[in-house]
């Protein structure tokens, strides 16, 4: 587990799609993802930014990938940190937590989850085993159908 004392000073993210300098670059911490964009010299005429959600903040290994306009099915903002080798999945803007794989800091990014219940959580996993279903986090002490309702759309098995 990477110590928390420890800040980085940079983080490196890949730009791609409709972009006008497609490619790697180096961000600050605390950037977001319309700083990255402006790093690689802003949006092309196609691309479709109510796709993209412009004030996240960036990550560490985050691909940020801007659509062109009528382009479905894509997934424009995705960071592999926490996840073996794949890319976390993004529905609706909004990058999920994988519940299976993520650090206690990575779950508190869970709507009404906080540094206890984000323990509790990974507790309940290491005890049982992966979830198996979203479903699976009401049997986490204090997480009951309402707060699961709130969860379900930002949260993944995978």
């Amino acid at each position: 587990m990477k110590d928390q004392n420890t800040e980085a000073k940079e983080f490196i993210v890949d730009i791609k799609g409709a972009v006008v300098h497609p490619g790697i670059y180096h961000v600050r911490p605390d950037d977001r993802v319309i700083d990255g964009i402006t790093l690689a010299g802003g949006l092309t005429k196609k691309a479709d930014r109510n796709k993209v959600n412009l004030a996240q903040k960036v990550a560490d290994e985050m691909v940020i990938y801007v659509p062109v306009k009528g382009e479905e099915g894509v997934n424009s903002l995705s960071n592999p940190m926490g996840s073996e080798g794949g890319e976390r999945p993004v529905q609706d803007g909004v990058e999920k937590v994988n519940i299976n794989t993520a650090d206690e800091q990575k779950m508190q990014d869970l709507p009404g989850i906080g540094p206890a219940k984000a323990k509790a959580i990974i507790l309940y996993r290491e005890e049982n085993g992966p979830f198996k279903s979203l479903d699976d986090l009401t049997n986490v002490s204090g997480i009951g159908d309402k707060s699961l309702e709130k969860i379900k759309p930002a949260a993944t098995l995978n």
